[in-house]
């Protein structure tokens, strides 16, 4: 059995629950269940606020989690950063009043700044040579310019308008973020295996997302052309169709090239062109 802490709630909670039903993997999740466990894969899930994990993970009573990168470099604790997991992208940034006179990092020598990051915010600092006092707050950060409890703020952006509901602006960008899976670096030989299971499968959902199935039938003479618009993982698969000088042509695309390619191969004469929603890559 091994033991997994995933945030308590909110859109993380979500999105870690969705990844492991993806993979397979289905979870008792009721709200107000403390510790659940899978039906059909041997592993736990302790529910726990995000600031909570890399803590819970690093001295053992969690062997796995999923948290964002900031938690864990707020932390710093010993964990090892196992995945990316391409969700809950966020930044945290440095913000100060729209109507302040910003002219470079040089502006938060000798300022307040108001955060509930505190040790990734004297770390940069640090690292800039800025002398500045940091006012630790759990909550609502962005209010302390207005309420004159700080000068600036540092703190989770993701697409700004809170900032800019509370008269801030963001200047500096100090660390980008995303959920990750982090794991106890002294796993038992067991619970490692347990671990690289279920990483087969999360690595099979993350290879799927954010691309399309695409078949199609072509003039066999246009196969080549078509091939070096639609690059595969190893190599586009070609059939010959029963009516003569047709191929029928399969591959995968990443759906942000969908339109673009499509567009290309009609033009050299595809017909027939399905799309379809891949589930896994299994590579």
């Amino acid at each position: 059995m091994i033991r997994i802490a995933i945030q308590s709630k909110g859109r993380l909670n979500e999105e870690s629950l969705e990844l492991l039903k993806d993979s397979g993997v289905t979870v008792d999740n009721q709200k107000r269940k403390f510790l659940g466990r899978a039906a059909n894969y041997p592993l736990e899930v302790l529910y726990l606020r995000d600031d909570d994990i890399p803590e819970v993970v690093a001295d053992g009573s969690a062997d796995i989690g999923i948290v964002g990168l900031n938690e864990v470099e707020e932390k710093g604790v010993a964990v090892e950063i196992v995945r990316q997991l391409g969700f809950g992208s966020c930044r945290v940034s440095l913000a100060v009043p729209k109507d302040a006179e910003y002219s470079g990092l040089e502006w938060f020598q000798g300022k307040i700044i108001a955060t509930s990051y505190p040790n990734i915010l004297k770390r940069f600092l640090s690292e800039k040579g800025i002398s500045a006092s940091v006012r630790t707050i759990m909550g609502s950060v962005e209010i302390a310019p207005a309420a004159g409890i700080a000068d600036a703020i540092f703190d989770i952006v993701s697409s700004g308008g809170t900032l800019i509901s509370n008269g801030l602006v963001e200047v500096e960008r100090v660390l980008y973020s995303q959920a990750v899976l982090i794991a106890n670096p002294s796993l038992s030989e067991e619970k490692r295996a347990l671990l690289d299971s279920l990483l087969f499968r999360i690595d099979a959902v993350g290879s799927s997302r954010g691309k399309k199935y695409i078949l199609m039938n072509i003039p066999s003479d246009k196969v080549e052309e078509a091939i070096n618009i639609l690059p595969a993982m190893r190599s586009p698969t070609v059939m010959p169709l029963a009516a003569s000088g047709w191929s029928s042509l399969h591959s995968v695309v990443e759906e942000s090239e969908l339109w673009d390619k499509v567009e290309k191969l009609k033009a050299l004469g595809a017909e027939g062109i399905l799309i379809l929603q891949l589930d896994k890559v299994i590579a």
